[in-house]
């Protein structure tokens, strides 16, 4: 279910860039490009953000949104690259209500060169079920 908000997130972004009236292929690309990596990038801060190639970060998302999504409380949700040997969990903590809203503050482990990079923050669920992180 991740990877279909995902894909539906990316080809809403292809078709509102294809709409505009200044763009040509190579900026509707780059836009639709800038969508997709725009997701995984905005639960992961710069520091470590900047250490992962784009496959470590759709993998690390697609664990942030399963752990949000479905994961139980306390319960590790792991990922791993095997390309570039990056792997991490997600903890997400139990979910509560804010102004209606579903939210879960989570702990992103990520490994790199064997170094553990923590990530703690808070997302909440959006009317359109996709989630935005908080802090």
């Amino acid at each position: 279910m991740p990877t279909i908000r995902f894909v539906a997130f990316a080809v809403i972004a292809l078709g509102v860039a294809a709409c505009a009236a200044d763009t040509g292929p190579k900026e509707v690309g780059g836009t639709a490009v800038g969508a997709a990596s725009a997701a995984p990038g905005a639960f992961l801060g710069n520091r470590i953000g900047a250490a992962l190639n784009d496959e470590d970060k759709r993998r690390a998302y697609a664990a942030q949104i399963q752990a949000l999504d479905t994961g139980p409380s306390g319960a590790p949700v792991a990922w791993r690259n095997p390309e570039s040997g990056r792997y991490g969990n997600v903890v997400p903590g139990p979910a509560y209500q804010v102004n209606g809203a579903s939210c879960r503050h989570y702990t992103h482990t990520i490994f790199i060169d064997a170094a553990p990079q923590i990530e703690r923050g808070t997302a909440c669920r959006n009317a359109d079920g996709t989630w935005t992180k908080m802090r």
